[in-house]
């Protein structure tokens, strides 16, 4: 529980982070029993699928500046604790099975846009 790096929202659940941190340490063993049952059946609670979106002003919005328009947002979307715990439990034991094109630039460690726009780059000047 330690190594997943929750922040403090009240999920679906209403369950926070700190509920999980804080509990019995029977609750590890019970909610290992739970995942893998779940993997065993290979069927997955549907609240587990379940989150809300939540609208957060754009860094480059000036703060005094009153945001009206939607492109002056970008959302968030809070997922339960719980199946963020699956999820993370999940990714650790199988990490090797997710392997990832080298053209994906979003959603991986040690990558983004700056990448990208360096590999544009690349390409345009080799084949342009």
């Amino acid at each position: 529980m330690a190594v997943a790096s929750f922040k403090k929202f009240a999920t679906i659940l209403i369950i926070l982070s700190e509920h999980l941190q804080f509990s019995h340490p029977l609750l590890l063993v019970i909610l290992s029993k739970l995942f893998n049952c779940m993997m065993d059946t290979g069927h997955v609670p549907e609240c587990f699928g379940q989150s809300y979106t939540m609208p957060i002003p754009k860094a480059s919005c000036n703060v005094r500046i009153k945001s009206d328009t939607v492109n002056d947002f970008r959302g968030i979307s809070i997922s339960p604790v719980i199946s963020k715990v699956l999820e993370h439990c999940t990714l650790d034991g199988r990490r090797k099975f997710f392997e990832t094109s080298d053209s994906q630039f979003g959603f991986k460690n040690d990558s983004g846009c700056s990448r990208a726009l360096y590999t544009l780059r690349c390409v345009t000047w080799i084949y342009g």
